[in-house]
């Protein structure tokens, strides 16, 4: 079962927006202003957008519950994942680094998001064979995990959303000016951005976020 606060993302009967790598207050402030249904906030700390748990609890805690917030590992540690779960404040764990499923199921519990890297027919075979609750396709970048802006293949995306058996998030290289040629062609449950929205790594740019929500949700009539 989708957790509540992640049902308007992946559960509302159009297609959701998720912004990632958020790492400032006022940057969340603006996504929710800007209509995105989740936030992503990146505990990989060789991330350009990496966020520490001490410095964002006090202000992820007042942001509104029907807003998603996922947290990003990356072959997380078990101390990371146990403060991450006892903290209370995350919907949702998304496993960015190939974790095996056992290791994800343990930790995410019924519910967790997968990326999955997409560049070709084996790959979205072998994403199709995961067997997440969600799975978040991104492009194959060796020795990165999300947010290089590099563009997948739509058209193994959309092979991918036609077979799965779960809800499939769209990522990599999305922003306002491509999004909505990306939802037309692909038919996610959601897009997911990070930077596609920003000015600087880490920090977003409040037109950007408005520009891609508006771009993203014109085709299912919202």
């Amino acid at each position: 079962m989708i957790p509540a606060g992640l049902r308007r993302w992946l559960g509302g009967g159009r297609t959701g927006v998720k912004v990632c790598g958020i790492t400032r207050e006022q940057d969340a402030l603006a996504a929710i202003e800007a209509g995105v249904d989740a936030l992503g906030f990146n505990f990989y700390d060789k991330s350009k957008r990496a966020v520490r748990l001490d410095d964002v609890a006090a202000w992820i805690g007042r942001l509104p519950e029907d807003v998603g917030r996922v947290a990003v590992v990356v072959q997380p540690d078990v101390d990371l994942l146990r403060a991450l779960s006892g903290s209370g404040l995350f919907h949702a764990l998304q496993f960015h680094g190939g974790e095996t499923d056992d290791f994800c199921a343990r930790w995410g519990g019924d519910f967790y998001v997968k990326a999955r890297p997409v560049s070709d027919a084996a790959s979205a075979d072998a994403a199709l064979a995961d067997p997440a609750p969600c799975l978040l396709l991104d492009a194959h970048a060796p020795g990165e995990f999300g947010g290089t802006g590099r563009t997948i293949d739509w058209t193994l995306a959309a092979d991918v959303v036609r077979a799965a058996r779960c809800p499939v998030v769209l990522s990599g290289g999305l922003q306002p000016d491509n999004v909505a040629a990306a939802v037309t062609g692909v038919r996610p449950a959601a897009v997911d951005t990070a930077s596609g929205v920003e000015a600087d790594p880490g920090i977003k740019d409040p037109a950007k976020m408005k520009a891609f929500v508006r771009a993203a949700q014109a085709t299912t009539g919202r």
